[in-house]
């Protein structure tokens, strides 16, 4: 039903509709001006690992994107995650993170994941921790356009 792919050009311009609102941008890319640009996703591309795309098999569409971060002993971040609307609720979520896993393991070695999550995104939050993500540390981010600070939740997963 699913299948994956490394991010190209092309797939900019669809992923750049995947964030609906402002806060939804914030969520995966909180330096992101809304409505998110193919030159912004460029530009976060210039630190990351395995940008990496979901795509339906009988359309090509892409539906779904991830990439990693800061590689530091044996532990990556991940990072950008987000799915296209229509998608949601669609185990579209779940074979993105399943992926994105099998790569940070298989490719790279990696014995950990971590991920940050802002505290008002539940929806997130119970995906992850239903995925096996613990929660190990808060945040507090004050983003040069939010005056309130934001709750930041590091999450991890072992590998092994």
């Amino acid at each position: 039903m699913y299948t994956y792919r490394p991010l190209i050009d092309e797939d900019l311009p669809a992923i750049c509709n995947f964030p609906q609102t402002p806060e939804e941008l914030l969520y995966i890319s909180p330096k992101s001006k809304f409505p998110l640009t193919p030159e912004q996703i460029l530009s976060l591309l210039e630190n990351r690992y395995e940008p990496t795309v979901l795509i339906k098999e009988t359309t090509g569409q892409v539906i779904g994107y991830a990439n990693f971060y800061e590689e530091t002993g044996g532990t990556l971040w991940l990072g950008n995650v987000i799915i296209a609307p229509s998608y949601r609720g669609r185990g579209a979520a779940q074979k993105l993170l399943q992926t994105m896993l099998s790569i940070a393991r298989d490719k790279y070695g990696m014995k950990q994941i971590h991920l940050s999550c802002h505290n008002t995104n539940s929806r997130g939050l119970a995906f992850y921790h239903k995925l096996g993500f613990k929660p190990y540390d808060v945040q507090v981010t004050t983003l040069d356009d939010h005056h309130q600070p934001i709750m930041t939740i590091q999450m991890r997963l072992n590998l092994v």
